[in-house]
């Protein structure tokens, strides 16, 4: 039930007008394997690894490019996980190994906040003795002028249109913002607010 209404909401959003999709396969090192993956499945768009793809779109110069081609020519811009992570402020609070370095950990900029894919929430029965998600994120906000953080659980995703931002899937999300409480959204909610989030 969930992969039918993402395949739905997918095509909702490209719409009937758009025949053809580009995919990036960046992310990952062989790039064949993952276009035939994305292609045959439609569930891995844009996932892999954060700092390969965000590198290889600098050495292609295609950051500068697709920020301009989806705000000023409004082609459609679709992400998951690492694709995500690249649409946003910057990479900082993506959950990936740096095993490459971009030249910078400043993102495309589609919106003005970061989005952490795979959000996980605290298990209080784990015996894991590392940071939590939530305690990076923390630490993350501990450093000044620092963005609103979009936690998307498995099962929701944002869709964005202009400065219209709504929560979408099967599951909620977690928002962190630099000196407030996290808060709670439920699928449907309107998250048009982060789109003017000012730092």
């Amino acid at each position: 039930m969930k992969r039918r209404l993402l395949l739905q909401q997918i095509k909702d959003f490209f719409g009937q007008q758009v025949k053809r999709i580009l995919f990036v396969p960046y992310a990952l090192h062989d790039r064949d394997a993952y276009t035939k993956t994305a292609r045959d499945k439609l569930q891995t768009l844009g996932g892999g690894n954060t700092f390969r793809l965000l590198k290889t779109l600098y050495d292609n110069n295609l950051v500068t490019e697709i920020r301009k081609r989806v705000l000023q020519d409004g082609v459609p811009y679709m992400g998951s996980s690492a694709g995500s992570n690249v649409a946003t402020i910057s990479i900082n609070t993506t959950n990936d190994m740096p095993i490459v370095y971009p030249p910078s950990f400043s993102a495309i900029g589609l919106v003005p906040f970061n989005i952490n894919p795979h959000y996980l929430d605290t298990d209080p029965n784990s015996r894991h003795m590392g940071e939590t998600r939530e305690q990076r994120i923390v630490q993350y906000h501990e450093e000044p002028d620092t963005p609103s953080v979009l936690g998307l659980r498995e099962g929701s995703m944002l869709l964005v249109e202009g400065n219209k931002a709504t929560l979408l899937g099967s599951t909620r999300a977690r928002l962190f913002q630099r000196g407030k409480k996290t808060s709670e959204y439920e699928p449907g909610s309107d998250l048009s607010f982060l789109m003017s989030d000012v730092q």
